[in-house]
């Protein structure tokens, strides 16, 4: 039997299955993507004389689909080439030839039992015997499914619930059934977290699983409450997302953006699968059916219309606002009227906003007003509902958590949230509110079990009701976390803004964890420190975190700050100090590597350019926008992208290339930089040449940090060496300038670009081409930082800069004067 998936047949190209089948492609996965062959022509192909028997006619299903998954905003692909790894078919002509070389082949049609059932008939007389075979259905029992089918089949069968969109959803479920063999199970998950960069959680086989199963609950409940209180639409969303950890879609406009005709059929569906579950009537609660049913009978089901629980309204000056649902109306007499935004304020979220989560949820959800009624109440409830469904759809509590952090995107699950709040204080407050919680909580507690969770060892474990004992947690060899670290080593050296951690075997960890990890002096003293210990018994170097983005750069403020204050040498200080410690770090004599995600702006993308390796997240979204605050990248930007980019074509390791034309290299890079481009993804970072194709991109972000442990020890074990600074960069010179200087002009002139863009510009151009050399030389790196620092401090005290660089940090919006 074939241990690896090479190939895999995705059946049906409606929004999640052509999303599937693209981040198939996305893992470099060959796929097959197959809908229906039409049984009727449009208009159109019967104007065009077109029969049903015509190849643009036999796959217009499949291919509309498959555009649709293409042209989508947020893109489904990391760069449009992958579109080229799909490969197209329909039932008719193609469902044999495709299933016959596949190893897995994914059923992702429509959502009816019946119809799925006679697609697994007819892929069990064509696959072939090794082939998996899963559904992507979001609630059907997986058994009854494969109803009908052989021992042989059933043992093959799975089900495999991505999360739309599959790109950006970290969860997949991964639903076996009774006959399923558990290797095949083994496989498909290992595949899903190396390949998919998927977090899978293992669900038992019943309606909904586990995600869907605990949202549906949890938000109908929530809307019920609100709308019996009092409380509207924005002071709802105000209360349920960011502020508790959630995303900031939170409850009404989550809703708008999934689709409220979506989410009727769901709760409609389930209540009658789940007869047996004492919240089930929650499903159908008055109050929030009658507001459903207000909306759909108006056609206005979110987004898809542009309206809602949310309805966008601009004013007399052109500005956008949304205004919510007047939810007591539609809820009492059907009657769709929206409210306008009020901005609402409690004295509870006043005092807690900027705590750290656990201790903002421990404020909050004791507050004694709407706010904290509200958020105790939601929290209280869905506590209480988890521990209610284990063991019904899973045997862990670390899945039900799982599941809601992956799936949802919650910081905290249910059981992570309840040890925070403390599991004994909770319980004992929610009985006498008279929320029931599972008798295995309290059995717990009386056996003198004071958490979900625990730290034994450095090993962090969970509590298992069946046995009545802490479990370790099932970790994959390459998860790693901050945590881990923090449980098993002592920390090397911290301050306000970063830490220095033992990842073991000699390696070093620099965290970052100042606001947004933006790079400032802390940070610098601690880089400063690691230099120090590779230049002593450290084997390497990591450059990683676990913040939401891997760094937005340069503090800005402090760039702002001390060029409106006019204290130019203050100001060439901090360049030369972000300058000094990243080529220190450069020059380091054991490999230095880092591990970027998300978003990594400016002097954050210098700090990588200045590893010897990467090992980037597939998510991580690069640039140097450093011109549109009116500077050029200036702690090496500039030096690395000539370097990496122009120097290779036009030297041979020895000598110039003197046949070699400069100009599509450089006007490359001074696009890229130019333009401020970032990368929607690591793929087309390495396309804008800010990573190499040596560089690794990982799928999964719980392996970044292991994998860029692994990095820096082969590197080690192969001999590294520093690399040379000196004489390696190619400068292009005054003539190349001049043809630079020239194109900048024409944009001026032309109305593309302002008069300070253009000023900007020609420094850019300067740096680039190594300023205003009489001929082409190879020159150090050092000759180039110098280059970029002058640039920099002359612009700085440009007015029009400065104003940029304020309108940045007071509204986050660029300013082009």
């Amino acid at each position: 039997m074939p241990t690896q998936i090479n190939h895999v047949t995705v059946i049906g190209a409606g929004t999640m299955g052509a999303a599937i089948a693209g981040h198939l492609a996305n893992a470099s996965t060959p796929v097959t993507l197959l809908d229906i062959a039409p049984t009727e022509l449009t208009a159109q192909e019967a104007a065009a004389g077109l029969t049903l028997e015509h190849p643009k006619v036999r796959n217009r299903i499949v291919q509309a689909g498959f555009e649709r998954m293409v042209k989508a905003r947020p893109a489904n692909l990391y760069s449009a080439e992958v579109a080229a790894r799909i490969e197209l078919g329909n039932l008719a002509d193609d469902f044999e030839r495709a299933v016959a070389k596949s190893d897995w082949i994914i059923e992702v049609i429509v959502e009816k039992a019946e119809p799925k059932q006679q697609l697994m008939a007819r892929l069990e007389a064509a696959a072939p015997a090794h082939a998996i075979i899963s559904s992507n259905t979001s609630g059907i029992p997986i058994h009854i499914i494969s109803e009908g089918r052989s021992a042989a089949f059933k043992k093959r069968f799975m089900g495999t619930h991505f999360f739309n969109p599959p790109r950006y959803l970290h969860l997949l479920e991964v639903i076996p059934t009774a006959d399923t063999d558990p290797a095949l199970v083994a496989k498909i998950k290992a595949f899903a977290e190396h390949m998919l960069g998927k977090g899978v959680v293992l669900c038992k086989d019943t309606p909904n699983f586990i995600a869907n199963r605990m949202f549906t609950f949890i938000e109908s409940d929530l809307m019920e409450f609100a709308i019996e209180n009092g409380y509207t639409v924005e002071q709802v969303d105000a209360l349920t997302g960011s502020l508790i950890g959630r995303p900031n879609s939170a409850t009404f406009r989550l809703h708008d953006i999934v689709g409220i005709d979506v989410a009727a059929l769901v709760t409609q569906n389930l209540h009658p699968m789940i007869p047996h579950d004492e919240e089930r009537d929650v499903l159908l609660s008055p109050n929030m059916t009658a507001v459903f049913q207000a909306l759909l009978d108006n056609n206005l089901p979110g987004q898809k219309v542009g309206q809602g629980f949310y309805k966008t309204v601009v004013d007399e000056k052109g500005n956008k606002q949304f205004w919510g649902l007047d939810l007591q109306a539609a809820a009492e007499g059907g009657v769709i009227d929206y409210v306008a935004p009020q901005k609402p304020r409690w004295a509870s979220v006043g005092v807690a906003r900027n705590l750290p989560l656990p201790d903002r949820l421990r404020e909050l959800s004791n507050a004694e007003d709407a706010a904290g009624e509200l958020i105790w109440r939601t929290l209280a409830r869905t506590m209480a509902y988890a521990s209610r469904r284990v063991p019904e759809i899973a045997d862990s509590l670390a899945d039900i958590d799982d599941a809601m952090r992956w799936g949802f995107g919650w910081e905290l699950g249910p059981f992570e949230t309840w040890d925070v709040l403390g599991v004994a204080e909770t319980t004992a407050r929610m009985a006498a509110e008279g929320i029931a919680v599972a008798p295995w909580v309290e059995e717990m507690l009386r056996a003198g079990f004071a958490s979900f969770y625990r730290d034994e060892g450095g090993i962090r474990q969970v509590y298992q009701p069946q046995t009545k004992q802490y479990a370790p947690l099932a970790r994959g060899p390459l998860d790693l976390t901050i945590r881990d670290l923090r449980r098993s080593r002592p920390v090397v050296a911290e301050n306000d803004s970063a830490t220095l951690h033992d990842m073991g075997d000699g390696v070093l960890l620099l965290e970052f964890h100042s606001k947004m990890n933006a790079l400032d002096t802390g940070i610098f003293e601690l880089a400063q420190n690691a230099v120090e210990r590779l230049h002593g018994d450290a084997t390497g170097l990591v450059i990683g975190n676990e913040g939401q983005h891997f760094s937005v750069g340069a503090n800005l403020f402090i760039l702002g700050t001390l060029a409106q204050a006019r204290q130019w040498q203050e100001l060439e200080q901090v360049m030369k100090q972000g300058q000094d410690i990243l080529m220190a770090l450069r020059r380091a004599p054991k490999p230095v590597v880092a591990a970027p995600f998300q978003r990594v702006l400016g002097g954050g993308v210098e700090v990588c350019l200045a590893a010897d390796r990467m090992a980037a997240h597939a998510e991580s979204y690069m640039g140097l926008v450093e011109f549109g605050v009116g500077i050029v990248p200036g702690w090496g930007g500039c030096k690395e992208m000539v370097r990496r980019q122009v120097t290779p074509a036009l030297f041979d390791g020895a000598a110039i290339r003197p046949t070699v034309n400069p100009t599509p290299f450089l006007r490359q890079v001074f696009e890229t930089l130019g333009f401020a481009k970032v990368s929607t993804s690591a793929l087309e970072a390495r396309g804008l040449g800010f990573l190499l194709p040596e560089d690794r991109i990982v799928m999964n972000r719980d392996h970044l940090l292991a994998v860029a442990k692994q990095t820096v020890l082969h590197l080690g074990e192969a001999g590294y060496a520093a690399p040379v600074t000196t004489g390696n960069v190619y400068a292009a010179g005054r003539d190349m300038l001049a043809s630079m200087k020239i194109e900048v002009y024409s944009l001026k002139e032309g109305g593309f670009i302002s008069a300070h863009d253009a000023k900007v510009a020609n420094k850019l151009a300067s740096v680039l081409c190594g300023g205003d050399l009489s001929a082409p030389t190879m020159m150090d790196e050092q000759y180039f930082l110098d280059l970029e620092r002058e640039a920099n401090l002359s612009l700085a005290g440009e007015e029009k800069t400065q104003a940029r660089i304020w309108r940045i940090l007071e509204t986050g919006k660029p300013l082009r004067n």
